[in-house]
């Protein structure tokens, strides 16, 4: 698929919009303008729409998102950004009164396809949640669970190596690996943040996906989640939420702006920051509204 060159913005349908938003009269796309398409992506999402009974959280998105690319999603909160991530592992199955239309798509097949294994699903698609969970076990089994339930491990010493590995990839294998057998809800927040992420990446996924990762940890957490997103982009592709606009500025390559349920804008994420097409993207960005 050819990279898409970006959209006129005289393709825009004049709508009105919430004024809860801060904001009257703008203009909501009919299409995304922007970077929407990539050559051979490895997650793309064609016309999704979003229910949660009778409410729609996501109106007719339609994105590609790169191999080993990092995109993050950004937006004022209830726009549909997280309903979208939780969307590319059919985390909303959990949802009952959540219906999705459309289509999602890893590697070209339709992840809610009938034939889909959704646990085999959420194995090649992790997830990172806006709080620290970890499991109510060691810092050990934390980490083992995964491989042990999808049979990644033959033996013990396997077992051993690929917490290790998963440790240390998550950037805290240092820090942890004499406490292995203590609890890990005993960790710092930071810590049990990238307990979960070592807990993600231990079942060899392709795509991980994290939701505002950062929102709960302090400046120097975060920054150690910020560096670890930046060793783990040349192994996975990764999908982030985010609330603050100068982390999708420091991490990501490219960036999807989203408004009452559309999304709005897609660029590189330098791009999109300085030169935003739309004008619901800059008075975002400028702090207009958000």
């Amino acid at each position: 698929m050819e990279d898409a060159d970006y959209m006129s913005a005289a393709s825009l349908q004049k709508k009105e919009t919430s004024t809860s938003s801060g904001i009257e009269g703008r203009l909501l796309p009919e299409t995304t303008v922007g970077n929407v398409f990539v050559q051979n992506p490895r997650i793309s999402t064609r016309g999704v729409n979003v229910f949660y009974g009778d409410k729609q959280a996501l109106v007719n998105v339609t994105v590609d998102i790169a191999e080993k690319e990092v995109i993050a999603f950004i937006g004022p909160s209830g726009c549909g950004k997280s309903t979208l991530l939780r969307s590319l592992n059919r985390m909303n199955d959990t949802i009952d009164s959540c219906r999705l239309e459309g289509q999602v798509l890893l590697d070209e097949q339709d992840i809610y396809d009938k034939s889909v294994d959704v646990v085999g699903l959420r194995a090649r698609v992790g997830m990172v949640f806006q709080k620290a969970n970890p499991f109510p076990k060691s810092i050990f089994e934390n980490v083992a669970y995964g491989p042990k339930i999808h049979g990644l491990a033959e033996n013990k010493t396997d077992l051993n190596n690929i917490v290790e590995s998963s440790l240390t990839r998550a950037g805290i294998w240092d820090e942890l690996k004499d406490r292995l057998d203590q609890p890990g809800t005993g960790l710092s927040g930071g810590q049990q943040q990238r307990l979960c992420i070592a807990r993600a990446i231990a079942v060899n996924p392709e795509v991980i996906l994290m939701d505002e990762p950062c929102s709960a940890l302090d400046p120097i957490a975060t920054a150690k989640i910020e560096e670890l997103i930046a060793e783990l982009r040349s192994e996975y592709t990764i999908v982030i939420v985010t609330h603050s606009m100068q982390q999708a500025a420091r991490v990501s390559d490219r960036t999807a702006y989203f408004h009452l349920g559309k999304l709005v804008e897609v660029g590189k994420t330098k791009e999109l920051f300085i030169n935003p097409v739309h004008e619901l993207t800059q008075d975002y960005i400028t702090g207009r509204f958000g």
